[in-house]
């Protein structure tokens, strides 16, 4: 849908031309030719779809992005207690999952269904040994810790700590940060580096080197970093206790417990949702085949009915995830649309591959921004676009999001991991508040 929008625009300026009275395509001595390459195509290649089609969305978001929240150096931090949130690993799961058989008929069991059994135990070891490297760390530095599952990670256990470790991947960094509501300060550690990106982590070579880690907190080596989280208020008929993804991964499971939630709120609200979204919000219908029905209002504007295939609302965090990989730009699709402009307009636009390369990158780096941004960044999902539904804005930055479900099953899902049922005249509202973003810390290297 990116491309589609970029070339009809592209279509409607090659119409301007040539419904300008200005003869055959120009050539390239002639003066509008050098124009159209100098101002339309550096337009297009430096316009991000975020960025460039939102209400007051500025055309780069590195020039207007708000310095970092951290100085160069903090007071030392004293460390008495960790809790260390540990990630079920996929072997752990299944085990849970097939209790009271042997390990031969686990095997057996993974194979009917072309899972590697040996493959699980090696990946399993490596975050076990990872994460008896990180406790035996602790206890060096006689800082008293304990470690936790899901099952076991909650608000009382969260106040006895001074420090949070999520020692998994960005799965696990996620969880941990959901249940935090307070100043308490949050870093990652990444247990599977050749099996995890480990984006919100701590750099990937802390992982063997955690000793260092906290001898940088002790010493103030170290810069306080916010990152924004996005709050939901929601009124209407929606049941306060969510769908938890990530204990239940089986579709069946995951209808059951749909069932079992449908049941009218206490109050008709409004209620803050008690989970924070670090990364992103996604409302729209739980069958991905079925179009989501829904009004939006992009900072108390106007009122927009529209149909799509949902919409996702992310933060700076966000955006290298799940809000990038929808609207990235792919070297062959600049290729066609390269193609396209020289057959519309005769410019002799180059199509080297380095050349693709750069402009690619260019387009992609500029759809991140700062985890400590205020704003959020919205993305409608392949809109449906007619004589009666529009989405003049898809894409683009606000402060404040409304959104009233027209749905007849839909969900609203935090970090793909916390589902709320969010149907026919349930409303929510999103927004950044600065006391709710998750203080972590970036490290200081040496050389810095």
């Amino acid at each position: 849908m990116v491309i589609t929008h970029r070339l009809q625009n592209l279509q409607r300026f090659c119409n301007r031309i040539k419904n300008n009275n200005l003869g055959q395509v120009p050539g390239p001595k002639n003066p509008v030719h050098s124009l159209f390459v100098r101002y339309s195509l550096a337009g297009f290649i430096k316009q991000s779809p975020l960025l460039g089609t939102g209400r007051d969305a500025p055309s780069r978001p590195s020039a207007n992005q708000p310095k970092r929240n951290y100085s160069n150096m903090v007071e030392p931090l004293k460390l008495k207690r960790a809790l260390v949130l540990s990630k079920i690993t996929r072997y752990e799961y299944e085990r849970m999952r097939h209790v009271g058989i042997s390990e031969a008929k686990l095997e057996e069991l993974l194979a009917e269904r072309g899972s590697n059994y040996n493959k699980l135990i090696q990946r399993n070891e490596i975050h076990q040994g990872n994460l008896k490297q990180l406790c035996a760390v602790l206890e060096k530095n006689e800082i008293h810790y304990r470690v936790v599952h899901r099952q076991e990670y909650n608000e009382e256990s969260i106040d006895w700590a001074d420090l949070v470790i999520s020692a998994g991947g960005d799965g696990t960094y996620l969880s941990a940060a959901s249940k935090i509501h307070d100043n308490k300060p949050l870093i990652g550690i990444n247990t599977d580096l050749h099996n995890s990106e480990g984006h919100l982590c701590l750099p990937n070579k802390y992982t063997a080197n955690f000793n260092d880690v906290i001898l940088k907190i002790q010493q103030g080596k170290f810069r306080w970093k916010l990152r924004q989280r996005i709050r939901v208020t929601v009124e209407g008929a929606i049941p306060l206790e969510p769908v938890d993804l990530q204990d239940q991964n089986h579709r069946e499971q995951h209808w059951k417990m749909r069932e079992n939630a449908k049941l009218p709120p206490s109050t008709p609200g409004p209620h803050v949702l008690p989970i924070k979204a670090l990364n992103e919000v996604f409302i729209g219908e739980t069958l991905s085949s079925v179009v989501s029905y829904y009004v939006l209002n992009i900072d108390d504007g106007p009122a927009e009915k529209q149909k799509s295939s949902g919409i996702t609302i992310c933060t700076g965090s966000g955006s290298t995830s799940w809000s990038f990989n929808t609207n990235k730009l792919s070297y062959q699709s600049l290729q066609e649309i390269l193609r396209i402009v020289k057959d519309e307009t005769g410019c002799n636009i180059p199509e080297c591959p380095k050349s693709v390369n750069r402009i690619v990158d260019r387009f992609n780096d500029s759809l991140v921004f700062d985890p400590s941004d205020v704003r959020m960044a919205y993305t409608v999902r392949d809109p449906v676009v007619n004589r009666i539904f529009a989405a003049d804005f898809p894409r683009g930055f606000a402060k404040k999001i409304t959104i009233r479900s027209r749905c007849f099953d839909a969900c609203l899902v935090l970090d793909s991991g916390h589902s709320y049922i969010f149907n026919d005249g349930c409303k929510a509202t999103l927004e950044t508040k600065e006391e709710d973003a998750l203080r972590t810390l970036e490290l200081i290297e040496d050389d810095d």
